[in-house]
């Protein structure tokens, strides 16, 4: 079988590889927005909706959200000011102009879109770097593996920033190498252009500069360093990034609290540190990785993949860049599944350089006729698992939406709405209304910020706000709406 060279057929394979894993990703793709880490999703899909709205006011995102729960400050205007609203214009804009499907489809369809770039590079990738097996493994484990499948159709920006740095990545491989058609400064660009929105759309991408420096040494050897094109792609690639975060500092009220993602987690007993603790190893690597992310049978040829000697330390430097990754945002990793995002294209990639592998030298260590059935074997097990894990990712509580279409009833549009959900964010969403997502004051003193409506599940609540004369709008066994 021929290696580094991209023929017809992969395009026929491509096809194929790319067809399932569409299929794959429009499973429940009508759901409503109140699945796993819908919280976080409705966030998103939050900042979209009002620039349908509102208008497409680019550099003042906003969403739902207006108390002080995220920042510690009052948010009246709902400024939404993390990364910047690429991904969001993309999807809102695209249902502004072609309204056939829910905003929340267009959101879903986007991510999805944007995952088979990703399917797409790292078959180029790995079938330049290594061979055509590998090509084919490492994009099927990324098409069908239930947690990818499941991450690559949310509305959550992670997978287009990925899909953007993974591109920038691919496009910087042709500039290293000695012969492409494009010319190297084209490709440059290209490069460059890519990382950047990727690092606009979600910074953390960034740590895939490792494997970018990697590939500049490969071209220039050590004569790197002479090369102003090296220090201008580093410098204009970051420099949007840069100037975003000092413009987002003039809107503190729309910057929610961070720090705790780098060491710590919110428990039952409140935030505690996790950092470089055996609870961060036990969760991340065996249950994360090993459990939900390669139902446990695929990590085989995950450690496979790693040992194996390679040509060249390109794709090891992926890994490396994933594992800093996930040393530096330890809290976040342990707290959030979405955050695992940014490190599925080198699992995927050394899963398949492992399935290649075991293929390959598995002769060796069993009889032939066993070493297929055997992989077989394992990837169904690894997939079963996986699912069993994934599946109640879909599901979504239906007494939720039902609360949301009666206050949406009952309520107007422009009506300001205090949820108890504890800073969840999915019920203000699903309302369509603007307000708190908790009870963050005394009832009395959110009147004072303009607050119309309370909505609470809690019947201890229910009770207290009857015994002082709150208004009952709506109430049934499942909740109350309250005027304030």
């Amino acid at each position: 079988m021929k290696k580094n060279v991209f023929e017809k057929k992969d395009w026929l394979i491509l096809f194929f590889i790319l067809l399932i894993a569409t299929l794959l990703r429009l499973y429940k793709i009508n759901s409503p927005l109140a699945d796993f880490h819908s919280w976080r999703q409705a966030d998103t899909a939050a900042v979209a909706r009002n620039f349908v709205k509102s208008g497409f006011d680019f550099l003042h995102p906003r969403f739902d959200d207006l108390s002080s729960i995220q920042s510690g400050k009052e948010n009246p205007k709902g400024y939404r000011m993390v990364e910047l609203p690429i991904y969001n214009v993309i999807f809102a804009y695209a249902y502004k102009i072609f309204p056939v499907f829910s905003l929340e489809v267009f959101g879903r369809l986007t991510t999805l879109f944007f995952s088979l770039i990703i399917i797409f590079v790292i078959y180029c990738l790995s079938l330049m770097e290594n061979q055509r097996t590998t090509a084919i493994f490492t994009s099927l484990v990324y098409a069908i593996l239930p947690f990818i499948v499941f991450f690559s159709r949310v509305v959550l920006p992670e997978t287009t920033a990925v899909s953007l740095a993974f591109l920038g990545l691919f496009f910087l491989y042709l500039y290293s190498r000695n012969k492409q058609t494009l010319p190297s400064g084209f490709l440059l660009v290209l490069s460059i252009v890519s990382f950047a929105v990727s690092f606009l759309i979600k910074p953390v991408t960034v740590f895939y500069l490792l494997p970018a420096g990697y590939l500049f040494l490969t071209k220039h050897s050590w004569s790197t360093y002479k090369k102003v094109s090296f220090y201008l792609f580093f410098v204009i690639s970051v420099t949007p990034l840069l100037l975003w975060r000092l413009y987002i500092k003039h809107y503190p009220e729309g910057i929610p609290e961070s720090s705790w993602l780098l060491t710590d987690v919110n428990t039952y007993q409140g935030r505690l540190s996790i950092f470089f603790k055996p609870a961060f190893f036990r969760w991340i690597f065996f249950e994360r990785i090993n459990n939900d992310i390669l139902g446990g049978y695929l990590t085989f040829f995950l450690i496979l993949g790693i040992i194996s000697k390679p040509k060249r330390i390109f794709f090891h430097l992926l890994l490396v860049s994933s594992i800093i990754y996930l040393f530096v945002f330890q809290g976040g990793n342990v707290q959030h599944e979405y955050y695992q995002i940014i490190i599925l294209p080198p699992l995927a990639i050394f899963t398949g350089l492992g399935i290649t592998h075991f293929v390959s030298s598995g002769k060796n260590l069993i009889h032939p006729l066993l070493s297929y059935p055997l992989m077989i074997v394992l990837a169904v097990f690894s997939l079963f698992f996986s699912f069993y894990k994934v599946k109640d990712y879909y599901s979504y509580p239906q007494d939720l939406v039902q609360i949301a279409k009666i206050v949406n009833t009952l309520t107007k549009e422009d009506d300001k709405i205090v949820t108890d959900r504890l800073g969840d964010t999915t019920l203000l969403y699903l309302m369509n209304r603007r307000g708190a997502p908790a009870i963050y004051k005394e009832p009395d003193d959110l009147k004072k910020f303009g607050y119309q409506y309370l909505v609470t599940l809690n019947q201890d609540l229910i009770k207290q706000l009857k015994e002082k004369d709150y208004q009952v709008v709506f109430e049934n066994d499942s909740f109350a709406l309250f005027r304030l």
